[in-house]
């Protein structure tokens, strides 16, 4: 994946990743095939329990905004490049929104009823 993800964008100088990935030799191998730096999140040391990382969050965010879409809450593709086609048009989908979405408008609001109009403040 990060073979593919160097040759479509070359523009791509640093990947963060996981520390399970850095354990199978993924940093000095992107670095010396692919010229890419890999960074990974490191827990501490004197942590017990469940610890919010910098960065690994990004990831999780990225796959629940993925999983909005509905057909990928279930995998019901037989071949992997649905699939990854798939996550494609979610992906697509999610900056289409975005960069449609206007400027000077507040953001939208899920507490109000749908068609309520919320009086200007004074």
């Amino acid at each position: 994946m990060l073979f593919r993800l160097a040759l479509l964008h070359p523009e791509i100088a640093i990947v963060w990743a996981d520390t399970a990935y850095a354990k199978n030799g993924l940093v000095p191998w992107a670095k010396k095939y692919l010229d890419i730096t890999t960074k990974t999140v490191r827990r501490p040391p004197e942590a017990k329990g469940f610890v919010v990382l910098p960065r690994r969050w990004v990831v999780e965010r990225s796959w629940s905004w993925i999983m909005r879409a509905r057909r990928h809450c279930r995998d019901y593709e037989r071949l992997p490049e649905m699939s990854e086609s798939l996550i494609t048009w979610a992906a697509i989908t999610l900056m289409t929104r975005r960069l449609s979405r206007r400027k000077n408008r507040p953001a939208e609001r899920r507490d109000v009823p749908h068609g309520y109009v919320m009086p200007e403040a004074a």
